[in-house]
């Protein structure tokens, strides 16, 4: 029900933040620090909203390499 997807979009939400967190490790990109504050105005909410979206994209784009090319050495 609605108590479950709750769960598990805060444990998604929770999973993100700490991947951005150790993926942006050294980048000087405060963006795990971006998607857990509160927003102030929409314009700062927007803008948080396209860093953690632009980062989650690297990550994922870096994650599907990395799987392509052990698929190629695999084979």
């Amino acid at each position: 029900g609605a108590k479950f997807v709750t769960i598990v979009y805060w444990f998604a939400r929770y999973i993100m933040i700490e991947d951005m967190k150790k993926f942006s490790g050294g980048t000087c990109i405060p963006s795990a620090e971006a998607v857990t504050l509160r927003p102030e105005d929409m314009y700062v909410a927007k803008a948080r909203h396209r860093v953690g979206y632009n980062k989650l994209l690297q990550i994922l784009q870096k994650k599907d390499i990395v799987v392509q090319e052990y698929g190629k050495k695999a084979r």
